[in-house]
């Protein structure tokens, strides 16, 4: 039994669109599990009204990505799941999609985890996610591959990623049991690659499956990917993360986290909100450094 666990927060009509997705897919139909993470926009009220055969878990705080995910996940290993797919709220799953991610998992028993290709809502046919490159020990690793491309078959054959994407990631329960569910103190940001990491010094593999497709409006929830809060978040958490797993010493770490902190800022600067976007990034860093973590934006 497969089941999906769709988070959601204040996304009272995502949640609603995305629910309708998974009404809508082939058989054989899975366990829905939606968490609302304290939301005050009557996403409860709208989902068991709407979708009476969802179960609904009610936190009654905003427990973060992590949090939120792992009260999800630890109820579907409740319910006998052999697999657990973690949802955005704010992506919509072709009819194939969750099947394509089960039939690629039965054929690869390395797999920690096995992501779909990740669609843009809009513009649509390009691609936000189709794996990713990641070294811990670099600062930055460049965009997600295929970012922005179009989908016009180039990534069409299943690839080891080194980092998974949360916003629709199907993990097996036995692997889950070995590695665990991601670390709540990251909150938001950075914790799918954290468990990613995890996952692949206890041996396993990480994929992506182009037949498993989604679209997704992208960090709609946090406001856009160059919104204060992603921004404070995703600096914060990759110092911390990347510090976690590949410890550099005194000149190697003050490097990478000045290289961290340069592509954020120019991120922040890029977008439409300059001095809140910097402002942002200099927080994580401050937060990073005195090991401030858990909600901060």
């Amino acid at each position: 039994m497969v089941a999906v666990v769709v988070l959601s927060w204040n996304g009272r009509q995502d949640t609603l669109a995305c629910l309708r997705s998974l009404a809508a897919l082939a058989a054989p139909e899975p366990l829905v599990i939606v968490v609302d993470n304290g939301s005050s926009d009557g996403t409860a009220e709208a989902v068991r009204d709407a979708f009476p055969a969802v179960e609904l878990i009610e936190t009654g705080a905003n427990l973060g990505f992590a949090g939120g995910n792992n009260a999800g996940i630890t109820r579907a290993l409740e319910r006998g799941a052999s697999h657990v797919l973690v949802l955005n709220n704010d992506v919509e799953l072709d009819p194939h999609s969750v099947n394509a991610l089960l039939e690629e998992a039965a054929r690869r028993p390395d797999a920690g985890a096995l992501c779909s290709t990740i669609l843009f809502a809009d513009p649509p046919g390009l691609i936000w996610f189709a794996g990713a490159s990641f070294d811990p020990r670099s600062g930055y690793n460049g965009r997600q591959r295929g970012y922005r491309e179009p989908d016009d078959g180039r990534f069409g054959e299943v690839v080891e990623t080194d980092r998974g994407c949360g916003a629709a990631m199907l993990f097996p329960r036995a692997v889950l049991e070995a590695v665990g569910l991601f670390d709540e103190e990251l909150f938001l940001y950075v914790e799918d690659t954290d468990w990613s990491l995890r996952a692949r010094a206890a041996g396993y593999r990480l994929y992506v499956v182009p037949a498993s497709k989604v679209r997704h409006k992208v960090s709609v929830g946090s406001g856009g990917e160059s919104a204060p809060a992603t921004l404070y978040y995703d600096t914060r958490n990759s110092i911390v993360v990347c510090e976690r797993h590949a410890p550099l010493g005194w000149f190697g770490t003050r490097r990478r986290r000045l290289v961290l902190v340069g592509a954020h800022l120019a991120q922040g600067l890029g977008s439409g909100r300059k001095r809140e976007g910097a402002t942002a990034v200099l927080r994580g860093w401050r937060d990073a450094r005195a090991g401030r973590l858990g909600p901060g934006a």
